[in-house]
């Protein structure tokens, strides 16, 4: 189960449009300390543990 989202955070931290794999990467970085609501799970992070980032 996720956790609750931070509406105010998701308020004031919009996804740019059309990002690239490192703005998409920062953003979900940001989130996860910021907001329970999802994992990071997928292609993102596939890209993200080939790049040595932990998450």
């Amino acid at each position: 189960m996720e956790g609750k989202i931070n509406r105010e955070w998701h308020t004031l931290h919009k996804m740019p449009k059309n990002p690239g794999m490192d703005q998409r990467i920062a953003w979900h970085l940001e989130h996860a300390q910021h907001c329970g609501c999802r994992k990071i799970e997928g292609k993102l992070a596939e890209e993200m543990k080939k790049r040595g980032i932990k998450f």
